[in-house]
């Protein structure tokens, strides 16, 4: 496991692309929680706001680079044949499967950390200004606030889970363009649906099997007891989906040649 790790960590660290798409995973994300947190004011008690969720808004558009960052892991090489060697060098597949998984997973959470603490110290300064201040019910964004630290962890388990989903997912199609539309499909579709469905009994079914409806309640801090699914048990629907896709993505590494 130790040669795998090595070898996958080489590969993704000398290709070019990776340090662009981990910059525009940060980037992106900050620049719009930026932007929702000035978009967004609080002009009274009981406004309906959740701070911490507009902090961290730029989660849900900097998950579709996390995810091409990790297609791109593995499409990448089946596009160039590199696999081959790949799999002349390591031939425990499984092995091979653990270690992209395990680099793109650290990755990931290196930069989504970053950026959800820039995202949550910009909010801090920006959202008081907007009327979010303790005259209106809402206190300071703090990581020393439990809420507002496990949205801030969660998000980033959010965007690792994200990467592990569109790895399992890439290892089954092989194709970058497919998985691409594949994953984005799963984490935009659902929530796209869920809007035009009128049966609202249909609609709480489907934002509870959504990966990113699901996924991202574990942002929210206020207004719990109205979420489709709790915090914590959304991220574990979203844990699922990626486990579900990595499992896939294993069983086919073994049923097919490379």
């Amino acid at each position: 496991m130790k040669e795998a790790l090595h070898v996958e960590w080489t590969k993704l660290r000398t290709v070019a692309g990776t340090g662009w798409l981990l910059a525009a995973v940060v980037l992106l994300t900050v620049a719009l929680g930026v932007a929702s947190s000035f978009a967004v004011s609080c002009s009274g008690v009981g406004c309906g706001q959740d701070p911490a969720k507009i902090s961290l808004a730029g989660i849900a558009f900097g998950q579709a680079v996390v995810a091409v960052l990790a297609v791109l892991a593995v499409a990448g090489e089946y596009s160039t044949g590199m696999i081959r060697v790949t799999f002349a060098a390591i031939p425990r597949r499984s092995t091979v499967l653990a270690a992209k998984a395990a680099v793109v997973g650290v990755l990931v959470l290196v930069a989504g950390s970053a950026a959800v603490l820039v995202s949550v110290l910009a909010g801090r300064y920006i959202l008081p200004g907007n009327g979010f201040t303790e005259a209106h019910g809402h206190a300071v964004l703090s990581l020393s606030d439990e809420p507002v630290l496990r949205a801030a962890v969660g998000s980033v388990l959010y965007l690792v889970l994200v990467g592990l989903l569109s790895l399992g997912v890439a290892t089954v199609v092989r194709d970058a363009a497919a998985a691409i539309g594949i994953v984005l499909g799963l984490l935009y579709l659902f929530p796209i649906v869920a809007a035009v469905v009128s049966d609202p009994d249909w609609v709480k079914r489907l934002q509870r099997i959504s990966p990113m409806t699901s996924g991202l309640t574990v942002q929210s801090t206020t207004g719990l007891d109205s979420l489709p699914i709790g915090p914590w048990a959304g991220l574990g629907v979203l844990a699922l989906w990626a486990a579900g896709a990595l499992a896939g993505g294993g069983l086919m590494l073994r049923l097919r040649d490379a």
